[in-house]
C-alpha cells in the first residue's frame, strides 16, 4: 500500500506548488475511516482509494481532485458526513465527493431502464464538474485492475457494463489510454478465450517481428534525419480488444490483419506534422484511401493527428500517426491534458468549455434530459453517441458537421437544426440529387431541401443513425399523431355539445379540466379521439346538470341491401334514403392519408360510394365500416364508439381504397391469370390473393384483396370476373 510520503511525492512531480499539508490531512482522515476495512483481495481497504489517486497522479490532476479521490469512499463505506468533509476541506472537494457518493449508490445492474436511469443521473453529476468524471473513471479502473478477486458471477456483468459505458465514455472524454486499458480488462474477463487466443498470438508475432520493428523505427528516423526533421519514432502492439473488434467488424482472421503494429512519429509543431508526411509520401508509397487528416478537423474529442499507411521499409505494410508533443498528450489523456487542472483553475468552467470539445459534447449529451425520453429511449441515444467513428461532411455555407460513419442526409439535417430535420423532403450531396437514405462519406457537401409543415415519417426512425435524429423523429411521430387524435377529439366534442344544446368553448373546457384528471386542453381532446374519454362525459364536466339521452338499442333493420329507417347513435341520426334529415353534421372521411387516424374494416373495406358508418376504437382512431357490414352487431351495445361519418373524396388527387372479393373458380391451369389479367386491365390494383380448396377437386375458393377508386370501379371488375366462364361466381365480402 502506498505510503503517505509517497503520494505527496507523486504530486509534487508535477505540480512542486501543491499543498502538502492538504493531501497529508486527507491520508490520515481517510485511513482513521476506512479503519479496519478489507477488499475482497484481502488487502486493507485503504489501498484502493490511494490507488485510484495514484492513477489520477499520473495525468498530472489538481490537489482538490486527488484529495476527491482519497476521500471518495468515506461517505459511502464510513461514518464521515458531508458536513465534516466541508469543515475539514472545503465546499469544493465535499462536493465532489458527494458527487462520486451518489453515483456509487447508482451502480449499474444488468436491467435496461435502470442502467439508462443510473446513466442518466451519472452523466448529470458530471456536467457540473467534469472531475467527478476523472474519479470515477479511475476507480473502475482499478477495480477493473483487481476485479479478479471479485466472485465469477460478478465478473461478466461488470465486464460487460465497462464495456457499455465507462471505456466509451472515457474515449469520449479523449482519455485514449485509458478507454483502451479498460476494453482490454473487461474483454479479459467478459470473453476470457478469445482473449487468451488473440493475446497467445500478439506475444508470438511481437517475438517474431521484434527486430522488425526496431529496423522501421530505425529506418524512419535516419530518412526524417536526413531532411534535418527532429523526431521521435515509436512503434507499439495494438491492444487484444482492439484486434478482437477489428476481426469483428471486418469478418476477417487474425492471418489477415496487417496493421498489428503501429508507429507514432512525434514531432515539435504542426508544420513539421505536414513536412514528415510530404516526406514520408515521397520516400515510400501509400496505400490508397488509408490517408486521415484529424489535425485539420478534429474529432469531437479533441483528438488530433494525421494517419497513414504506407509500403515502408522491407515492403512492410506500415501504420504512421503523426502529431506534435501537445496532440500527443491530449490525445492519451483527453479532457485530464488540458491547462485548466495543471494551473489549478478548476472553478474557471468558461475555460474548460472553450479548450475542451469533449466538454461541449458532454454539456449537448446532457441538454438531451430535457427532451423528456423515457430513460430506455436516453440510455439508446447515449449510446449510440459513445460509439462510433466519424465522417466530416459540410453545409453549403462552409459549416463543419461530424457525423458517425454510415450516416445519412437524415442525420445530417438534424444534425443541422431539429426544425432541417422534420422538414427535410430532399437533398443534394455534392451538387447531385441522392435520395435521404443515401449514406454520406467524408467531405461530402450537403444541400437540404425543405418544406414546410412536412412530418418526418415514422420509418425514418429506423434508418437514422444519431441518438439526436432518433429521438427528434419519434417526438415529431408522437405530436403529429397526438394532433390527429386531437382535431379528431375536437369534432367529436363540439358535435356532442351542438347536440346536447349546450354551448362550447375552450375557457369553458379548460375550467372542467379537474373534473376530467387531465392538465390540459390537448390531452381531453386526444383522449376523446382516441376513445379514452367519452364525449357526454367531457358535455358533463362542463354543464354537471346535462343527461345524455343515447339511445342503447338497434331503431332499425338491416338486409343484404342496407338500412331502414334510423339509427341513433352518441345522439347523431345517420341519414339513408327516404329517413329523416342529420341533427349534426358528420365528420369527413378522406382515405388514409386524410388527416385524422383512420383505418378501414380489417375483412372487406369500404369504396367511396358505399354509405359508411365509423367506430371509434381506443388508441387506433376511426375504423370504417360499410353500413351492411355484419361486423357492425358487435358493437350494437356500444352506442358511444358509433360516429356519424361521410365520404370527402378530393377528384383532384385520386386515391385507391381496400375491398375483397370472394370467387369460386373452375381449378384448372390459367385461372388464376385469367383473373389477374381482368383485374389489372380494369385499372384495379391486387395487394393480396389466397387459394383454398372447396370439398371437390374441380372448384377453388380465392380471396383477393384489391384496392380501387370507388363503388363503380369495384362493380365494374366484378361484372367483368363474372362474364369468365372459369369463375363459378363473385361476391363482395362485407367484414
Amino acid at each position: 500500500m502506498m505510503r503517505q510520503y509517497e503520494l505527496v511525492e507523486r504530486v509534487k512531480r508535477y505540480n512542486p506548488n501543491a499543498d502538502e499539508a492538504l493531501l497529508n490531512r486527507a491520508y490520515v482522515y481517510a485511513m482513521k475511516a476506512h479503519g479496519s476495512q478489507k477488499r475482497a483481495s484481502g488487502d486493507p481497504y485503504m489501498s484502493h482509494p490511494l490507488e485510484v489517486a495514484a492513477i489520477l497522479t499520473e495525468l498530472r490532476l489538481d490537489d482538490a481532485t486527488i484529495v476527491a479521490a482519497v476521500l471518495h469512499d468515506t461517505i459511502e463505506d464510513t461514518e464521515a458526513t458531508r458536513e465534516e468533509i466541508d469543515t475539514l476541506f472545503g465546499h469544493e472537494i465535499g462536493a465532489l465527493v458527494e458527487g462520486l457518493t451518489k453515483i456509487k449508490k447508482l451502480d449499474l445492474v444488468s436491467k435496461k431502464a435502470a442502467q439508462a436511469e443510473n446513466l442518466r443521473k451519472l452523466l448529470l453529476a458530471i456536467a457540473d464538474d467534469v472531475r467527478v468524471l476523472l474519479v470515477k473513471l479511475a476507480d473502475r479502473l482499478h477495480n477493473m485492475r483487481t476485479l479478479h478477486y471479485v466472485p465469477v458471477e460478478k465478473r461478466t456483468r461488470i465486464a460487460e457494463e465497462t464495456l457499455d459505458i465507462y471505456a466509451p465514455l472515457a474515449g469520449r472524454m479523449g482519455m485514449q489510454e485509458m478507454r483502451e486499458e479498460l476494453e482490454d480488462l473487461a474483454f479479459r474477463h467478459f470473453s476470457p478465450e478469445a482473449h487468451a487466443m488473440i493475446s497467445a498470438r500478439l506475444d508470438e508475432i511481437s517475438e517474431r517481428s521484434g527486430p522488425v520493428i526496431e529496423e522501421i523505427e530505425k529506418e524512419l528516423a535516419t530518412k526524417l534525419a536526413q531532411y534535418g526533421m527532429k523526431a521521435d519514432v515509436k512503434g507499439r502492439r495494438k491492444r487484444a480488444y482492439s484486434i478482437w473488434k477489428k476481426m469483428e467488424r471486418k469478418s476477417v482472421s487474425f492471418e489477415q490483419l496487417s496493421d498489428i503494429f503501429g508507429f507514432r512519429v512525434i514531432v515539435p509543431d504542426v508544420a513539421a506534422c505536414y513536412a514528415v508526411l510530404g516526406i514520408v509520401h515521397t520516400t515510400w508509397p501509400s496505400v490508397p484511401g488509408r490517408f486521415k487528416d484529424y489535425i485539420s478537423t478534429p474529432k469531437q474529442n479533441d483528438y488530433r493527428s494525421l494517419h497513414t499507411t504506407i509500403i515502408g521499409p522491407g515492403r512492410q505494410r506500415v501504420e504512421l500517426q503523426i502529431r506534435t508533443q501537445d496532440q500527443d498528450r491530449i490525445n492519451e489523456y483527453g479532457i485530464a491534458a488540458h491547462a485548466l487542472y495543471k494551473d489549478n483553475r478548476a472553478s474557471d468552467k468558461s475555460a474548460l468549455a472553450r479548450e475542451s470539445r469533449a466538454y461541449e459534447w458532454l454539456r449537448r449529451t446532457v441538454e438531451t434530459l430535457a427532451e423528456g425520453d423515457s430513460p430506455e429511449e436516453f440510455l439508446e441515444h447515449t449510446k449510440l453517441e459513445l460509439f462510433h467513428d466519424q465522417v466530416f461532411c459540410f453545409t453549403p455555407k462552409g459549416r463543419l458537421i461530424a457525423l458517425p460513419r454510415g450516416a445519412t442526409p437524415i442525420d445530417f439535417a438534424y444534425a443541422v437544426h431539429t426544425d432541417v430535420g422534420n422538414t427535410a423532403v430532399g437533398c443534394k450531396v455534392n451538387g447531385r440529387i441522392v435520395p435521404l437514405l443515401s449514406e454520406l462519406h467524408n467531405g461530402d457537401e450537403v444541400e437540404i431541401s425543405r418544406a414546410p409543415g412536412q412530418v418526418p415519417p415514422a420509418a425514418w426512425e429506423s434508418i437514422v443513425v444519431t441518438g439526436k435524429a432518433r429521438a427528434a423523429i419519434r417526438r415529431a411521430t408522437r405530436a403529429a399523431v397526438r394532433k390527429q387524435y386531437a382535431g379528431l377529439g375536437r369534432q367529436i366534442v363540439e358535435r356532442a355539445f351542438e347536440r346536447g344544446k349546450k354551448a362550447y368553448s375552450d375557457e369553458k373546457l379548460k375550467a372542467a379540466l379537474p373534473r376530467l384528471a387531465r392538465t390540459s386542453l390537448d390531452d381531453v381532446l386526444a383522449a376523446v379521439g382516441r376513445g379514452e374519454i367519452f364525449s357526454g362525459d367531457v358535455v358533463k364536466a362542463v354543464y354537471p346538470d346535462y343527461k345524455d339521452e343515447k339511445v342503447t338499442g338497434v331503431e332499425a333493420n338491416r338486409t343484404e341491401g342496407g338500412w331502414f329507417g334510423l339509427k341513433k347513435a352518441e345522439g347523431l341520426v345517420f341519414k339513408v334514403p327516404g329517413a329523416a334529415p342529420r341533427t349534426a353534421p358528420s365528420i369527413p372521411i378522406r382515405g388514409l392519408n386524410g388527416d385524422l387516424p383512420v383505418r378501414f374494416a380489417p375483412n372487406g373495406g369500404a369504396v367511396p360510394g358505399d354509405r359508411i358508418v365509423g367506430i371509434l376504437t381506443p388508441g387506433e382512431g376511426i375504423t370504417i365500416y360499410p353500413i351492411q357490414s355484419p361486423a357492425l352487431t358487435a358493437f350494437d351495445d356500444q352506442p358511444d364508439r358509433w360516429l356519424d361519418v361521410r365520404w370527402d373524396i378530393d377528384e383532384a388527387v385520386p386515391q385507391r381504397f381496400p375491398a375483397q372479393l370472394s370467387l369460386t373458380v373452375i381449378n384448372e391451369p390459367g385461372t388464376l391469370a385469367q383473373i389477374a389479367q381482368i383485374i389489372g386491365d380494369n385499372d384495379g390494383n391486387i395487394d393480396s390473393i389466397s387459394v383454398t380448396g372447396r370439398g371437390a377437386a374441380d372448384f377453388r375458393e380465392i380471396t383477393i384483396d384489391v384496392e380501387v377508386w370507388n363503388l363503380k370501379h369495384l362493380n365494374g371488375i366484378m361484372n367483368q370476373l363474372k362474364q369468365r366462364p372459369v369463375v363459378s361466381s363473385v361476391r363482395r365480402v362485407n367484414g
